[in-house]
């Protein structure tokens, strides 16, 4: 297996798993129902995981405006990202991995474009 397929298989479940997880998830309970943030000692972990998650999102971010050249996708991704998280970054992955020529190694994702 190459690593570009490797990479695919990764970032297409991740992808699908947390669209299935958070479709179920939204059936049992309403985002807006969930007292994390509310009821000890739940909210203390609770917050600690959303910095957690929003850093990475952040730090995560921090190659997508590195690599994207228009402020139209700049902006597009950051809204994706900090609403949808890993979804959304999972699905910037397949994208750029789409995108790689045949005969590009799967590190050439890491790089800007040339214009």
């Amino acid at each position: 297996m190459t690593t570009r397929t490797g990479l695919r298989i990764l970032f297409a479940f991740i992808l699908v798993t947390l669209a299935v997880y958070t479709s179920w998830a939204s059936t049992q309970q309403a985002v807006w129902d969930w007292q994390g943030l509310l009821v000890p000692p739940d909210r203390w972990w609770t917050i600690a995981t959303l910095i957690d998650a929003y850093f990475g999102f952040i730090t995560f971010y921090a190659w997508v405006f590195y690599k994207e050249r228009s402020t139209a996708a700049k902006l597009g991704w950051f809204l994706a990202i900090m609403l949808l998280g890993n979804m959304a970054m999972a699905a910037y992955v397949l994208r750029e991995l789409g995108r790689l020529r045949d005969d590009e190694p799967a590190s050439a994702i890491l790089l800007r474009r040339a214009a």
